[in-house]
């Protein structure tokens, strides 16, 4: 039986490892991190992860700001708000929550905040970086998936790691990461023999979005599966990608839905604040 991977206790430690930080950074050199996050409309599943960042910023002692304009901004207005922001000293980190009303280019306005404030780390130049294999801001799921690696004694050097997903958001960044890690990386797509190519992970990590996509008889005894989907059941109960119970048969280690990646993500947005205002990595 699998090792549940705690993603509760774990972001905690960072979050508590963040708060240490700052306050040594208000000790040593009187700098508060700031965290300004727009929300545009009133997209539900926005308002509570917004709600959600908005209280981990306060834990951790950084101030923090919510913008909240009208659905009906204009893009003009919008990229306004965000030049403020990139040029108030006080903000170190800007986020600016998806999805974005139809009629507002998503990629425009991730593209305005300036790199050293993308704290969510989907500016081109910080897609960049990471490609490189230069410093610079992580998006912070796949950021948090490293920790979670990490913190149950998994080193991805020499295994092999296979990614179910290729979004910008979580397949391909955690693909560009693991490799830095010197994993062999195969990413997985609509077109893959996924069943084939699932039974030759030491390291699964699933984001596709799809209820129990994965099989838990596929996958390779011993595998470490991170699950990051999320997906509510027509009897309301939330699962992952990966079929749980069967793949826990056969897993070392595997995430729980909820409670393994999501609340990684917030932490680890947390810690890239805390990267932005003492000025990059």
């Amino acid at each position: 039986m699998a090792q549940l991977i705690d993603g509760k206790a774990i972001a905690a430690r960072v979050r508590a490892e963040v708060k240490a930080e700052v306050d040594r950074l208000k000790v040593e050199r009187g700098l508060v991190p700031g965290l300004a996050v727009v929300r545009v409309g009133e997209d539900p599943a926005s308002k509570v992860y917004v709600t959600g960042k908005k209280k981990a910023a306060e834990e951790v002692g950084f101030n923090s700001w919510e913008h909240h304009p009208d659905a009906s901004i204009s893009q003009d207005e919008l990229l306004a708000l965000v030049r403020k922001l990139n040029d108030d000293p006080a903000v170190h980190g800007i986020l600016v929550q998806l999805p974005l009303p139809k009629h507002i280019d998503a990629e425009l306005i991730i593209s305005a905040v300036k790199p050293e404030k993308d704290v969510d780390g989907f500016h081109p130049i910080s897609a960049g970086n990471l490609s490189l294999g230069r410093p610079g801001l992580r998006p912070c799921t796949p950021f948090g998936v490293m920790r979670l690696l990490k913190e149950v004694g998994c080193n991805p050097s020499g295994q092999r790691a296979v990614i179910v997903g290729r979004s910008n958001i979580v397949g391909k960044p955690m693909a560009l990461m693991l490799l830095q890690a010197d994993a062999t990386v195969t990413i997985c797509h609509r077109k893959s023999d996924l069943q084939r190519e699932v039974g030759m992970a030491d390291i699964l990590v699933v984001a596709v979005g799809v209820q129990e996509l994965v099989k838990g008889d596929w996958i390779k005894p011993g595998a470490v599966v991170i699950d990051v989907g999320m997906n509510r059941k027509a009897d309301g109960k939330l699962v992952g990608d990966v079929e749980f119970q069967a793949a826990s048969q056969r897993a070392s280690f595997i995430t729980p839905v909820p409670g393994g990646v999501g609340p990684m993500t917030i932490a680890m947005l947390m810690r890239n604040t805390v990267i932005a205002a003492m000025g990059g990595v």
